[in-house]
């Protein structure tokens, strides 16, 4: 079939497989590089091509911590102490006078003092993929178009600050994940689903000799050169970029961030040994900050608990690997002098309800819920907002999904009135139109 004849899915995957029996290689994020196949997202706006003057606050790099399944606030960070709501859990001392987390929560509770907690997020949706969608993105999910990520839109507005390695970067995340939406492709996130293994597949094959890799690059570049002549769409323009900065990639020393095996055993369990990957990619973000990486973000399921809810299987041991993996997280950054420019963020797509169901679980609340700012300009050991008696909805000030994320597009230095356009013509903002938290800033 010829390439013109060929429809945008064909041509993609034809591309797809190019790359990876032409090159030797599948660094090629599949389903992640063209993430938005409608009509609407296939090109990138065509109004704002230059970088806008960034402004806000200091944070250089993002880590974001998702809770995929919707994590409690009311055994977490937002206690209901005597009320029947509360449950089984009980509240423990922090290191800051009055602030009180759950008792499975006692390593967080020493760094108290670093932490900004939200008590009073609240969101419209109480479905898992509607809620991650709306978190990442500040807006609704429709089947017109895709929006971009908070990492996408860091690199479209601000620009590469690893000119190496990849500046957008998902640790254990899910397939859903809106990527670069109707910005171009080289916005999308590089996931990794392993990372123990880290990002895989980026050495030339011993089959395959350095000097036949570049003469199998050449080819590939001199097969698509006159396809990107006749359809100089940003698409094709992104992967041929693609082809060249994995090129660059290959042959980068900067590849030994992803190799876990560069740290010492002892650090390594301190961030819970090689079978927590929640942990181990805790380290891999630490180790990815330290190489200028602007924006990662790291998943940790298993947090939707409609029944047995205080089992040990269930809450504890959950409460157990976020406690451990973000703590020796926040105290390495802080160790190493990177915490000041490193805003931490802790995020979950909705929370879960103040009454225990028939089958001791809790199930879906978006009414309120909780998530958490360290570093990155943030003044610690404080809480703000408040729920009512019984974590039902906020009851003093409230903080909306859109003003969370304004607040970390301004840690960022992101301009949050800056309007850039889809193919279609509208306009968008990186928070929609969300107003940053500021007294959570020092």
């Amino acid at each position: 079939m010829s390439l013109e004849l060929m429809d945008h899915a064909s041509r993609r995957l034809f591309l797809e497989y190019a790359a990876k029996t032409l090159l030797g290689v599948t660094i090629l994020p599949t389903g992640h590089l063209f993430a938005a196949d409608n009509p609407s997202s296939q090109k990138g706006d065509g109004k704002e091509d230059k970088p806008a003057e960034p402004r806000g606050g200091r944070a250089k790099h993002v880590i974001f911590l998702l809770m995929n399944g919707a994590r409690t606030h009311l055994d977490t960070f937002d206690l209901k102490p005597g009320r029947e709501t509360q449950g089984e859990t009980k509240g423990i001392d922090t290191n800051v006078s009055g602030m009180r987390f759950g008792e499975t929560l006692p390593e967080l509770a020493k760094i108290a003092s670093e932490l900004a907690v939200v008590r009073t997020l609240h969101t419209e949706t109480g479905d898992h993929e509607g809620g991650k969608y709306l978190l990442r993105t500040s807006y609704k999910s429709i089947a017109s178009i895709r929006h971009p990520g908070m990492g996408a839109w860091g690199l479209k507005i601000l620009g590469r600050q690893n000119k190496t390695l990849p500046d957008n970067i998902l640790i254990g995340g899910d397939a859903r994940h809106p990527g670069a939406g109707f910005l171009e492709p080289e916005f999308t996130p590089v996931p990794i689903g392993d990372p123990v293994a880290g990002l895989q597949n980026t050495v030339t094959p011993k089959y395959l000799a350095e000097s036949t890799f570049e003469k199998r690059l050449d080819l590939i570049n001199k097969f698509d050169e006159d396809f990107r002549k006749k359809y100089p769409q940003k698409q094709v323009e992104a992967y041929s970029e693609f082809y060249r900065q994995a090129n660059q990639l290959i042959h980068s020393e900067e590849l030994k961030a992803f190799d876990l095996s560069k740290e010492p055993d002892n650090i390594r369990e301190k961030y819970g040994g090689p079978k927590d990957q929640f942990g181990q990619g805790c380290l891999l973000a630490r180790r990815l900050v330290e190489h200028d990486v602007r924006y990662i973000e790291i998943g940790l399921g298993g947090w939707d608990m409609h029944t047995d809810i205080y089992q040990n299987d269930k809450l504890p041991s959950r409460a157990a690997i976020l406690d451990r993996g973000v703590t020796v997280l926040i105290n390495d950054l802080k160790s190493k002098g990177l915490l000041d420019k490193t805003l931490v963020v802790l995020g979950t797509e909705f929370g879960r309800s103040p009454r225990l169901n028939a089958n001791g679980g809790r199930d879906h609340h978006p009414g309120v819920f909780s998530g958490f700012f360290a570093g990155g300009g943030i003044k610690g050991g404080q809480f703000y907002g408040t729920s009512d008696n019984d974590g039902f909805s906020p009851d003093r000030d409230d903080v909306p999904i859109v003003d969370f994320n304004a607040t970390i597009a301004y840690a960022m230095g992101l301009p949050l009135q800056k309007e850039i356009f889809s193919k279609s013509g509208r306009p968008f903002k990186v928070a929609h139109d969300g107003n940053p938290v500021m007294k959570l800033f020092a």
